[in-house]
């Protein structure tokens, strides 16, 4: 996720990527994994784009197609004015979610800060961000004098989330943390 909101209160829930027919219908980049949630009609999300001050749109409705959702603003009645929200990055603060019901479940923003560390207890880095991809997630492992580190992010490298204990335990492929690239 290269465009990071700057507060770290902050969590991306979605991108505008273009303007869907004429009703003002909005394709939304999902960056959420409450999608029916966050966009339910109702719902009011901050939009932020770069050199401009935050605003608040109120969702009217939001259907799925193709991938993406297709949304409805009520600040964006028609096409003309749809247009002008592309690029938004539709954002939601931590203090807005609810915890997850399942202790053994966490939110993605929860994981920054943790502390690395192989199953031995050798601490390899603390995690930056999680890095959402289309090929999949991966934490990114800020160490000290060297270049970050990518982990993919799955049960196999990652098998322990540790929230009490502030740390993860990363299970890495014999040279995935050697590379300095």
């Amino acid at each position: 996720m290269s465009s990071t909101p700057t507060d770290s209160s902050d969590l991306l829930v979605g991108i505008v990527a273009k303007v869907h027919g004429l009703r003002g219908e909005l394709a939304v980049e999902i960056r959420t994994d409450s999608p029916a949630e966050r966009f339910a009609a109702g719902s009011v999300l901050r939009a932020r784009r770069r050199g401009a001050p935050d605003t608040s749109l109120t969702v009217e409705s939001s259907r799925p197609h193709s991938g993406r959702l297709l949304v409805r603003f009520a600040e964006a009645p028609d096409r003309t004015a749809a247009e002008g929200l592309r690029g938004v990055q539709l954002l939601v603060t931590t203090a807005e979610l609810d915890p997850p019901a399942d202790p053994e479940e966490f939110h993605v923003h929860q994981l920054e800060g943790l502390r690395a560390e192989l199953p031995d207890g050798t601490a390899v880095g603390t995690v930056r961000e999680v890095v959402l991809g289309p090929g999949g997630d991966l934490l990114a492992l800020a160490r000290e004098g060297r270049p970050d580190a990518l982990v993919p992010f799955v049960s196999e490298i990652v098998p322990t989330i540790d929230l009490a204990g502030g740390r993860v335990v990363v299970d890495p492929p014999e040279g995935l943390l050697d590379l300095d690239v």
